[in-house]
Order: C-alpha cells, then structure tokens, then sequence
C-alpha cells in the first residue's frame, strides 16, 4: 500500500493519491508580485492584510531542523510565509474557507508530489492522478511526505478494513503456509497423497484406456509465459498443452501477453496395459516435481476425454476429493482463484425475504460462502483451530487478543524446558517459522487500530461504509505500523466522528509517529488536540477572500495570551457557546410535560434491533433540540441514521408501508409520526453531484435572476428568452464548453490539464448573451459576485434579497453564486442545504436529522450553526442530532446518550434527559467529557 520514492533529497510516500476536489473558484485577487524569500515570520508590509490581521503574532522555533514556507498564495492564501518545526505535532486550524487546506494539502502535499513527478518518466506520471501545482515562491526542508484524507467512498467495493490496512496480506500469508487444511466435504483434516496412491487409482482404469500424464505450471495467469516455455523445452518434454490445445514445443507461438493462460507439460503418453506400472510412477513422480507435487491424468473414456487432478500435497481418501495447493492468493476475494463464484467475492446477495407475511428485500451473507467470500477450500482451512473467514468476522479488540494468545503459546512451546511444547507440535516447522514471521506483523497492525480507537469494527468491515473519520483513522494506523522515520504525515481532521473518550487514545497515536521522527501535521478544529499540540498555524481571520492571512503562529501556550484569531479567543473561553435557554428544560421536569404543563409529543422507536441495538425502545421529544450521543461504535447513527430515519423517509417521502421498512430495518415500530408531516436530512454529501450546480441553482434564486434579464430593455428588443440565459441548457451558452467555462484537456502521455475555455474565456455564454447587463453586470458577473456582494446587488428585490440573506447568515457570504457545488467542504456543503431550508418558510411540521454537523466547523462556525439551529426549533420543527462534540450536546433540549461501550459493549441508552441532568448524574462518557469541558456547570 505504501512506495517510498526519494529523488534528489525528496521523497514522497504515497498511501493514496489525495485530491482536494479541485481548486475553489473563488474571486480573490492573489498578489502576483513574488516577496523576497526571508528567513523569518515576519510577514511582508506590501501584503495586502484585512486590519484583524494587520498585528499577526509569530514565534519560531530555532531548536531544530524547519519546514520553510515563502510566499504560498494557493487558492485564497495571501503570500503566506512561514517556518514549521520539523519532527512535532503541529496544528493547522481556523474558521471553515480559512486556507488550511489550502496551506497543508494543497501546498505542502502537492509539492512533494510534484517534486517527485518532475524526476520520473512521461508515461509514468500518467499513471497517476496529479494536484495541480501549488502557487508558492519555494519550500525547503520537505521530507517524505503522506498524506491521509477521509475519502472512504474512493475505495473499492471490496475493500474491507484488514486490506486497506494489509492485515489482510498477512493473514493470506499465514493461512496459506502455516494453516491446517480440511476436506471440504467431511471437514476432516486433509491428507497428503503419496506417488503410489495416485498410481493405484490409475491402474484401476480399463485395459487399453489411453491416457496422458501432465504437469501444471501456470494456471489462468496473464503474461506470454516465456520462461515456463523455455523450461518445457529445456528439460526435454516435446509437447505442451495451452489453453485446453496440444502442440508441439518447437512450434509454439509467443503467447500473448494480455491475457490469462495455462500451460501443461505433457510427460507421457500411454496405454494402460500388464507391466505399465513403473512406466506411469515414473511419469507420475517426474510430473509431481516439475509442477510443486501436483499433476493431471486425462483419459480417453468412449472417446470423451476426462481429466483429474491429482496433489501430493491435500486429498481426502475417505471422500476421494483432491485440493489444489493453497496459496495466498487462495484466500484473496479479489483473486478468481480465492472469490466466492455465487457472490464473487463480495460476500452479500441480495434476497427477497418474507417477515410476517410481509415480502422484503435485503442483503443478506452469500448462502453458499456465508459472508466469508471465499471458495470452499480456503474458507475451510484452520489456524490453531480458528478459519480465517471466523477471524475476520471478529472485532480488532477480539483478534488482538487472539493474536496475542497465540504468540504467547508460540512463545511458551518454543522453550524445550516448558511442559506445553505438544502446543507446537500441531504444526510443522515450515508452518512455525511462517507464524514467527507474521504474527507479530498481524499484531502490530491490529494494536494500532485500536490505539486510534476503532477497536470495536470487524475487520471483515467493507470499507465504503465506514465513516470519513474512521477511515482516515484506519489509514492512519496503517502508516503508523510501516514504522517510517522522518516523514511529514498530513491529516485532515482526524477526530472527525470521534467521541472526547477516544481523542485522548488518538492523540497518544499521533505522539508516537512524532516522538519516531515523524512530523505530524493536522487540519483541525478539537480543542484537546490544538492545546496538546506543539504547535499552532492559525488562519483567517475569515473564510474564502476575507481569509488566507497568517494570524498566529507559535506554541499553544502562546496562543492562550497572543494570538489575535476567533482560535485565540476560544482557548481563552471568550466565545461562549452555552445556549440562552441553558436548563430550559428543568431536570426534575418529566419528558411528558412542557414548561406550561402541556403534553410533549414524542417519537418512540420501538424494539431497534439493527447491527449492535439491543431491543433499543426510546423516546424522542418533538419540538426540541435532541442530541444523541455515545461513544464512538455505540450505535448513535444505528439508531438514527440506520433505523428512524428509513422509517420516517419511507413512510412520509416513498409511501412504503410501515410494517415493511419496519422490518427492513429490524425494529418492531415507531409511533408518533402522525405529528410529522416532512423528514429532512442535513449531511455533508455535496448537495449537487454536477459540476454545473452552484448556490444560484441550488438555492433556486437562479430562474429569478434569469427573468431579470430576459426584462431588459436589449433582452426584450432581441426577443430572447429565458432559457437563453441557462448555463446548463439552450443555445446561449458556449458552445465549445457547454456553458462550464472550463475545457479539459487529454493528452497522450501527459497529465490531464483543466483550462479556461478559450471561446468564452471562463465566462460560459456567448458574446450576445454576455453583453446584455442588468445594472452594468452581465450574467456572468452575476456568477462571479460573492454572496455578500449579491446581497446589495439585489437588495430591491425582496425574494433574492431574503435568499441571500440567509445564505450569509449561515457564513456562506464568501462563497461565489457561481462556485461548483462538488468543491464545497463537508462544513460548506451542509450549510448550503441548512441555509437553502431556512430561507423558504415551511409551515409543515419538519423533522431534521442532523449527522455530526460541526464536522469541520471551528468553534465560532459553531456558534453561528447554533444560532440557526435554534431557528428550527423557534419555527415549531424538531430538531435531532447525532454528535460528540460537548458543545453541541451542552446546548441541546434533550440528550440521549447510548454504550456504555462500543460494538458488543454498547447498544443501549444509558441516559435520557436534559444535558444538565446528564452532566449531574456523571452517568456515562458523555458525562465524563461534559464535566471535564465546563467544569464550572454543575
């Protein structure tokens, strides 16, 4: 999974190839005047700064050797310039659109990529997926770099957690050479078959039967196979069998080389006649060497020529079976020679099911490999008594004690004076000297796994369905154990998703790839991570053009008393996030009683039985602000995400009938859904999977802006219309574009290049469309203008004015009307939905679900979420979150805390009730981490 290259001094690691979604299309103007490259932090008095950065407070740390950063104007950062500490944790963290990204990734990370891209050939650089350059005068001191973002939705569809972090690999391995294999039929331990053995099973055939005796030596592989060629020839053997055909050797053409073949060598050719027998064993025993002890028999049988194959590795005499030898490759569901044909290799099928007379479809574990994905006989075979199909199908923290069982009863037999050594006899030698080799590898990977705290997944756990936060952390774990010295490690908020219980195991992680050697650089927001850090790069002081200033840079310790940043300003506690109506809720109040004595509706889930849930029966509050909390793999998005929302969503949206989702989601019923007339959720996917959506089309404010123009004087005396003014259909767009207004181009053995469109220059329509203007700006300006600027552009039309507004409100107002919608952040994305419901009046009553909503927001970005969060609640709707932040939770009506644990260990509510209550009982993690965050609240 990991290459290291090093190229003149540089190296770059590659986990993955990381791309940021492309450049943002934000209207800053960047400085084109390139400073003076300077030893210092001091910045450049000619930089054009906003007056909240115009005092910037720098440190530097000379102890060491430094990443030196000049004039970096990526995207939207201003001429930054600045020194890192080389081999420390450092922090790179401000309010969402600040330029963090910009600066980690988009800087540091794709200039180690280019710098080795630069050094290797053409072709190869077509190979793999480049950033774009970054605009920066010079960095130096750059060392090996990895970079781990939270894409899991990039992964393959088979990927599970042990191969993306190559336990998998190990495990093949072991099971291959160090296993235990079993008749697929009887489950008995298989036996090797000796020479004679196959010898007798062939003189059992009829007088006369002509038959051939071969050697495999490559079986359905890809490659023109030269050397296995050359071999048949060189150890005499005149005939070959390809592909199924007999041929002569010296007549054999090249193979090709694209795709898979199998080759034979044909020993002999004979006739089953009185005083063969040592004929055959000598043919049988010479087959059984060439090919690593296996061969095959094909015989004539009324003209029909049948074949078998024969090992003097695996067979079962007692059901006459024959195994192929197993190798690792054998126990890949990625292999066609290891994947399950039913279910190639995926391990799920889907099935209709009847539950209570009610016809569902479900996904259900393969009924021929029972999820394992594997074909019989890998799927089959045993280490110490366990498959590797059931290994899987455990948990980290379960196969971590397993492996370290089995290391210590490895290491106990090895002692000659120690009384278990029959332990070690159940294996070989070959198959003791594999498990030394890979146990400790195994043990290593799955330790780190659980250092990061995600110890309570499978590892049989597709990828895909993991979260950004866990799969980053995954990855994380996996570059941790390849035990690299001197790389500069980038992560992209790591705590994404991850309870306050388990940031403290993450940050003793992130410790140890610092204290190796590394420098463990990270975007992110968690205050417990900022204050552990070493040190801290503060962006901003605002987002998109307001932002990409260097505000702060130093130690946390210097960051509580200097820095000039909304960072600084929270570390110092002066931005409060407790909520006005803090114990609105009295805590002796009970759930069924409003403050005016009113009976509360509520949601009741009943029975939730889906993934860890056990029999889960819960009551949420409508009208209210509900957070669901636990730690993380305690079953919060089970419950809300997996269960009350397909519910909500297939009754109200798709009509589907209650009984039937209900037992598609494995729970007995949810009553008060009369009171709900709508369900919508707010996550973070994009809110347009086109590259042609935008806030102007998303928000809807797009059609309004196109009857404005099509109102103007020269609109109306050239009898254009509306769609005329579309970017996305009709012929006044751009033709050579199609009205994108960029142009990619493909060429042969060179990256890929996106470029303005060299029609329209950017501008998306054509020359008639653009010059029509509506107060000296043409359609496309429109597109250009900033939220904020559109705001007093339109301020005379209230529906625009009152969109626009909201969007603004939200700290949308950097954001272009044009900018794609597939390069927003998972922060920007998920306030473009939130701003798009608060700005048309809904009087039906709404239920929104929520999921980790301050997922890359900093703690002012928080503060504002908040405010229009409680204007949900103000406008009669209900409100129900899934979060770890103590904040969030702080400022919620209600909370419903599930665990106590994680995986098996959790899946029950362990509180329910106001956030003051919680935080008095002291029940729980959540309780923990509450009172550990605002001590002075009691």
């Amino acid at each position: 999974m990991t290459v290291l290259f090093f190229v003149s001094g540089v190296a770059v690691l590659t986990v993955r190839q990381v791309t940021r979604n492309g450049p943002k299309a934000l209207p800053a103007v960047k400085s084109r005047s390139r400073p003076s490259r300077r030893s210092s932090n001091t910045a450049n008095p000619s930089d054009e700064v906003s007056p909240a950065a115009a005092s910037p407070a720098f440190a530097t740390d000379d102890s060491g050797p430094q990443i030196r950063i000049r004039g970096a104007r990526t995207h939207n950062l201003k001429n930054v310039s600045v020194d890192l500490p080389a081999g420390k944790l450092i922090v790179m963290t401000g309010v969402s659109g600040s330029g963090k990204s910009s600066l980690a990734f988009d800087t540091l990370f794709a200039e180690g990529q280019r710098r080795y891209l630069e050094s290797v050939s053409v072709q190869t650089r077509t190979l793999l997926r480049q950033m774009p350059r970054p605009d920066v005068d010079d960095i130096s001191g750059l060392a090996p770099t990895v970079a781990v973002d939270q894409r899991a939705s990039s992964a393959p569809a088979r990927s599970t957690l042990a191969t993306s972090t190559e336990i998998h690999d190990f495990l093949r391995l072991l099971y291959a050479r160090a296993g235990t294999a079993h008749c697929t039929s009887c489950g008995d331990p298989v036996q090797r078959q000796s020479v004679d053995q196959i010898l007798q099973q062939i003189l059992e055939l009829p007088e006369r039967t002509r038959l051939m005796i071969l050697a495999p030596l490559v079986r359905a592989r890809k490659g023109a196979h030269r050397e296995v060629i050359d071999r048949i020839a060189r150890h005499g053997f005149v005939r070959a069998r390809i592909d199924g055909v007999t041929v002569d050797v010296a007549d054999l053409q090249p193979l090709e080389a694209g795709r898979e073949h199998t080759v034979e060598a044909i020993v002999d050719r004979v006739v089953i006649k009185e005083g063969i027998d040592a004929r055959v064993r000598e043919s049988i025993d010479l087959a059984c060497r060439e090919s690593d002890g296996t061969c095959i028999v094909s015989w004539d049988q009324d003209r029909v020529w049948k074949e078998k194959f024969y090992s003097t590795r695996y067979c079962c005499p007692n059901c006459d079976l024959n195994f192929p030898t197993p190798e690792p490759r054998s126990f890949s569901f990625n292999s066609p020679r290891g994947a399950c044909p039913a279910c190639s290799g995926l391990g799920i099928q889907g099935t209709v099911t009847t539950q209570d007379e009610i016809p569902t479809f479900q996904k259900l574990p393969c009924s021929v490999c029972h999820g394992t994905r594997l074909q019989p006989f890998p799927r089959a075979m045993t280490f110490l008594g366990i498959t590797i199909g059931d290994f899987l199908h455990r948990s980290v923290d379960d196969c971590l004690t397993i492996v370290s069982s089995w290391i210590s009863r490895m290491n106990c037999s090895a002692s000659p004076d120690n009384g278990n050594s029959a332990e070690r006899t159940l294996l070989t030698s070959d198959a003791s000297k594999v498990a030394e080799r890979t146990l400790p590898d195994i043990q290593s990977r799955l330790q780190c796994l659980a250092d990061v705290g995600i110890g309570y997944l499978t590892l049989d756990r597709p990828t895909t369905t993991l979260s950004g936060g866990e799969y980053q952390r995954a990855r994380l774990a996996a570059a941790l154990s390849s035990q690299l010295y001197g790389a500069h490690f980038i992560l992209d908020e790591p705590t994404a998703g991850l309870h306050p219980r388990d940031t403290h195991r993450l940050l003793q992680t992130l410790f140890r790839l610092r204290d190796t050697g590394g420098t463990v650089i990270v975007v992110e927001h968690d205050p417990d991570v900022i204050q552990a850090a070493d040190w801290i790069v503060d962006l901003g002081p605002g987002a998109g053009i307001d932002g990409g200033h260097l505000l702060f840079s130093g130690t946390p310790a210097d960051a509580l008393r200097l820095a000039p940043s909304p960072t600084g300003e929270y570390l110092r506690r002066r931005i409060s996030l407790a909520p006005a109506n803090w114990n609105a809720m009295d805590s002796s109040q009970p759930l069924q009683k409003d403050s005016g004595g009113e009976a509360v509706p509520a949601l009741v889930i009943r029975n939730a039985r889906l993934h860890n849930l056990k029999s889960v029966t819960v009551e949420i509050p409508l009208n209210r602000f509900v957070c669901v909390s636990g730690v993380s793999g305690s079953g919060k998005s089970s419950l809300i995400t997996g269960t009350l929302l397909p519910v909500m969503e297939g009754v109200l949206l798709k009509r589907q009938s209650l009984e039937t989702i209900c037992a598609d989601v494995h729970c007995d019923g949810v009553d008060g859904m009369e009171h709900i007339q709508r369900v919508v959720a707010l996550n973070q996917n994009p809110p347009g999977r086109s590259s042609r959506s935008c806030i102007a089309t998303l928000c809807g404010i797009w059609d309004e802006i196109r009857r404005l123009y099509v109102k103007t004087r020269d609109a109306r005396a050239r009898g254009l219309s509306a769609s005329q003014f579309s970017f996305n259909s009709g012929d006044g767009r751009c033709p050579e574009c199609c009205g994108t207004g960029l142009r990619n181009l493909r060429m042969s053995f060179l990256p890929d290049a996106v470029i303005s469109c060299p029609v329209c220059h950017g501008r998306r329509f054509r020359p008639s469309i653009l010059s029509i203007s509506f107060r000296q700006k043409s359609v496309a300006d429109v597109l250009q203008m900033r939220v904020d600027e559109a705001v007093e552009f339109f301020s005379e039309f209230q529906k625009l004015r009152t969109v626009l507004e909201t969007f603004r409100s939200v700290g949308l107002g950097y954001l272009t009307l044009g900018q794609p919608a597939t390069t927003f952040s998972g922060g920007e994305s998920q306030r473009v939905k939130l701003a798009s419901e608060l700005s048309v009046p809904v009087t039906e009553h709404t239920l929104y679900v929520l999921d980790e909503p301050t997922s890359g927001l900093h703690p002012a970005d928080i503060e504002r979420l908040l405010q229009h969060l409680r204007m949900l609640i103000r406008s009669g709707h209900s409100l129900v979150v899934v979060e770890h932040h103590p904040d969030m939770i702080r400022a919620a009506d209600w909370v419903i805390d599930l665990g106590p644990d994680c995986a098996d260990r959790g899946g029950e509510v362990v509180f329910n009730g106001t956030p003051a209550r919680l935080m008095q009982s002291g029940i729980g993690e959540t309780a923990v981490a509450l009172r550990r965050s605002f001590p002075h609240k009691g």
